[in-house]
């Protein structure tokens, strides 16, 4: 492929929960595009089965075993991105997760830190780490997968909603900050989307969710923007109701 078929040749692209699902799939599509990738997450196994699926279409992937809810953690792969590329062009802030069991009142206190530290407080502790690599190149992406939950009531997921609510505010005024340092700075706000994460419900038709390729197209598209330009936000629904 040409440089014009491949945009993000000489890219480097930083993807937390990058093992499985969305996180994945945005990393083959990302990599497809030329970019190389740098695959994070607490899991090594699923990280590497994605980096050798990649590695076996002719791209670069890398893994690095992250915990986003360590600032430690987070700051080692920073600083091992910054020592092996001396750049980063797009991080996606992908690693989630969710609890759907019950109402808030039931809900344990280390769940709700849980997804709370991993939604919102991983976010912070990735933008905190990242963010001086892209203010001296002067430019770069930062997306941050949300949810539809952050824009509507989610009974019995109160505190996935309210991280995925927080999420997009934190989202909003970051863009504000960063975006005279060229920094360009966006959330995908999807459905439910046909993975292992999304909560079951009886009588759905999965063939009619969203599909984790359907969040990296809306990622390809927002790293591939004109200049003059970028959409903060992408509100992302199936075709049809599942």
């Amino acid at each position: 492929m040409t440089t014009r078929e491949k945009p993000l040749t000489n890219q480097v692209a930083v993807i937390t929960g990058a093992g499985q699902g969305i996180g994945a799939a945005i990393a083959t599509k990302l990599a497809a595009m030329g970019a190389t990738v740098v695959l994070c997450g607490r899991t090594l196994q699923t990280l590497q089965a994605t980096a050798t699926a990649i590695s076996e279409t002719g791209e670069h992937a890398e893994v690095v075993e992250c915990d986003v809810t360590d600032l430690p953690s987070v700051e080692a792969l920073a600083a091992q991105v910054r020592t092996r590329f001396k750049r980063t062009d797009i991080l996606v802030n992908n690693a989630g997760v969710g609890t759907f069991g019950g109402p808030l009142h039931q809900m344990p206190t280390d769940a709700w830190d849980n997804v709370l530290n991993t939604n919102l407080r991983g976010v912070y502790y990735c933008i905190r780490s990242f963010a001086d690599m892209m203010i001296s190149a002067g430019q770069g992406h930062i997306i941050n997968i949300s949810s539809l939950a952050g824009k509507n009531a989610l009974p019995n997921g109160a505190a996935y909603a309210a991280s995925k609510w927080a999420l997009n505010g934190l989202t909003y005024s970051v863009a504000e900050e960063l975006r005279g340092h060229g920094i360009r700075v966006s959330v995908i706000c999807p459905g439910s989307v046909d993975t292992d994460f999304s909560a079951p419900r009886a009588g759905r038709n999965t063939s009619r969710m969203l599909q984790a390729d359907d969040v990296a197209h809306v990622v390809a598209m927002l790293v591939t923007q004109g200049p003059q330009s970028f959409a903060s936000e992408v509100l992302l629904r199936p075709t049809h109701k599942p």
